[in-house]
This record gives structure tokens, sequence and C-alpha cells, in this order.
């Protein structure tokens, strides 16, 4: 492993002992593992079908479709997160291992909801519901680049403490 990474990974420890059990033993890890993926494979579905309509003005209601499924699987994956950071770390949001995340979740999760405030009001038309969506997209992939970040430190740190072991 490069000495940077390592010392990075030593620097900021994600979890204390009793913190990695809690998160080994919980279900919710495992719900996590699960929607996680499920949920880029719904965006990846969502952003063709958005732009498909913005480049052709054609299958509206299939990209509206796929953005609800993908606003209620982010509103999903974040009420089991929120009970998996309760269960890891005592504390529903903002544990200090997950702060930045949870910050940046808010943001996302206010993007899709104005998503669906936006049509279901009739207050902005179908191009800029499909730009609310796009841009709640951005701050999603932002997002799960941030949750991947950690997954990768906290296996890093996982390695370090079973090689000190």
């Amino acid at each position: 492993m490069p000495e940077h990474v390592g010392t990075a990974a030593r620097a900021v420890q994600l979890y204390t002992p009793e913190e990695r059990r809690r998160r080994d033993e919980t279900k919710w890890t495992l719900v996590q593992g699960v929607l996680a993926p499920l949920q880029f494979l719904v965006f990846l579905v969502s952003l063709v079908l958005v732009l498909r309509y913005l480049v052709t003005g054609a299958g509206y209601e299939a990209a509206t479709i796929s953005i609800v499924v993908k606003t209620f699987v982010l509103y999903t994956i974040m009420v089991t997160g929120a009970i998996w950071e309760k269960v890891v770390f005592g504390k529903y949001l903002f544990a200090p291992a997950f702060f930045w995340e949870d910050v940046f979740s808010m943001a996302v999760i206010s993007l899709h909801t104005l998503y669906l405030w936006a049509t279901l009001s009739g207050t902005v038309g179908p191009i800029g519901q499909m730009l609310i969506a796009l841009t709640a997209y951005a701050a999603y992939v932002v997002n799960a680049g941030q949750f991947l970040w950690k997954l990768r430190m906290a296996r890093l740190q996982g390695d370090a403490a079973e090689g000190a072991a």
C-alpha cells in the first residue's frame, strides 16, 4: 500500500473496534449493500431516459416514472441508512465519521423532493423538471463518490487492523 494511503487510513479512524463489530453484525449493513447498487442501477436507467427526453422530446412519461422510482429508492436508502447509523454510531444522522456525507445527502434529498414538488404542482414545465432531475442526479453522483471513498477507507483501515493483529 502506498505510504500516503496508509497514513490517511490511520489519520481518520472511521470505526472504533466496537462500532466495527456493530457494523459487521447488523442486518442494516446488508440492506445498505443491496440498496446502494440497486439505486445506482435505477439512476443509470433514469439518466438515459431523462437524456433521451431532453434530446428527442420523446418519453416524458417514462422519464418521469423513472425519476419518481429513483426518488423513492433514495428515500428508502436514506431511512435505512439512518437506522444503520443509529445502530453503528448511536445517532440517526451526522455521526462524525459520516457527517459530510450526511450533509450532502440532505442536499440530494432536497433536490429530489424539489423535483417531486415541481412535477406534482405543475409550476415547472417538463424541461425544467428534467433539469432539476439532472441537478439532483449530479448531486447524487458526488454523494455516491463520498460514500465509495469512505468504503475504501474503511477497507484500508480494516486491512491495517488485521495486519497489526
